[in-house]
């Protein structure tokens, strides 16, 4: 037998709370439904209502970059689930180079949130792509108008910059990492692959700075969930800076008295995500934030061989985070569909 198969089930008997709906209604900030103009909604609209999500936010309203699958969005949602869901935009950096790239694509974020669109959702293929060879920064003095549109028509930024660090690490046995990169090879990266971890990351920072009138959603606890302290100075240096859980609740659910603490210190900061749509996932979310229990699983051993442990957070801070931070940055959302 070798190590990824070694996978013994706990001896440890303790109290277990299996929680399938959350606590208070909840705004997941972080979610794509990639073919939203033509699936069913309703069948969706069912699964959330299991969970207690109030609204989902579909980052991936633009699709491949087409106005036609924007509008087939907010269509859909309109005939089928009006207020439950709210529809992100997204742009195209691939044609950056081109004449008039910049004029063409604020031009398209102002007609998108004329359509209905309530925000912008930035990949990371956007913030390490490359162009005829050439590395496009996100702090590209090109890209920097379409920051100050989003600020100046209020909607947030959500952007994913980078990935966890290990995956710039050597592939060995010291790599926390090591099982995800060997089942998800292609999630390897290098100091020229396309740029070093750092700097990617430094460059999310630096427009932060440079545009303190746009809100920012810095994904994945902007891939600092392993170092809390770290991610605190941030919040307090950028006060434009927001953030969200999504797919790194294993990094919370390992620390959880320093967990507890960094989400109380600022929680009017960080918001409920998830990331991939799997409504039985969501049940480890809502056991780490709210139970005390200890030493359970994840759902996914190569993202965390680790177990968990519950942050029972005070219900002040489960409410912020499950949706008044979210109601006071996205707008458009229905205020009434949630307790004061």
């Amino acid at each position: 037998m070798d190590w990824e198969k070694y996978d013994p089930p706990s001896t440890l008997v303790v109290p277990e709370h299996i929680i399938k709906q959350a606590k208070y209604p909840f705004i997941d900030v972080h979610n794509h439904q990639f073919n939203m103009p033509n699936q069913d909604l309703t069948e969706v609209v069912e699964e959330m209502d299991k969970l207690n999500m109030s609204v989902m936010v579909n980052l991936s309203g633009r699709g491949r970059g087409s106005e036609k699958h924007l509008i087939g969005s907010l269509e859909n949602v309109k005939k089928t689930a009006p207020k439950r869901f709210v529809v992100f935009t997204n742009i195209d950096i691939s044609s950056i180079n081109e004449s008039g790239w910049t004029e063409r694509t604020v031009k398209q974020i102002e007609n998108d949130v004329q359509l209905g669109a309530n925000g912008l959702k930035i990949y990371k293929s956007q913030t390490m792509a490359v162009i005829n060879g050439q590395r496009i920064t996100i702090d590209d003095p090109r890209i920097d108008p379409v920051w100050e549109k989003c600020g100046e028509l209020g909607i947030p930024v959500l952007i994913h910059a980078a990935d966890p660090k290990p995956f710039w690490e050597s592939h060995d046995e010291q790599n926390e990492r090591w099982l995800e990169l060997k089942v998800r090879p292609g999630r390897k990266r290098s100091d020229s692959d396309p740029a070093p971890w750092e700097q990617i990351i430094g460059e999310q920072h630096h427009l932060f700075e440079k545009h303190p009138n746009t809100t920012f959603i810095n994904a994945h606890l902007g891939w600092y969930g392993n170092n809390l302290a770290k991610l605190g100075t941030l919040m307090d240096k950028y006060p434009n800076m927001y953030t969200e859980i999504g797919a790194v609740i294993a990094e919370l659910g390992r620390q959880p008295r320093m967990a507890k603490k960094f989400l109380t210190k600022y929680q009017d900061r960080v918001m409920f995500g998830k990331d991939s749509w799997n409504p039985e996932e969501y049940y480890t979310y809502f056991r780490i934030l709210e139970t005390d229990d200890e030493y359970f699983p994840y759902y996914k051993r190569y993202h965390a061989f680790w177990r968990m442990y519950g942050l029972n957070l005070d219900d002040e801070v489960l409410k912020k985070l499950y949706y008044k931070n979210a109601l006071k940055v996205i707008p458009n959302i229905d205020k009434t569909l949630f307790p004061k």
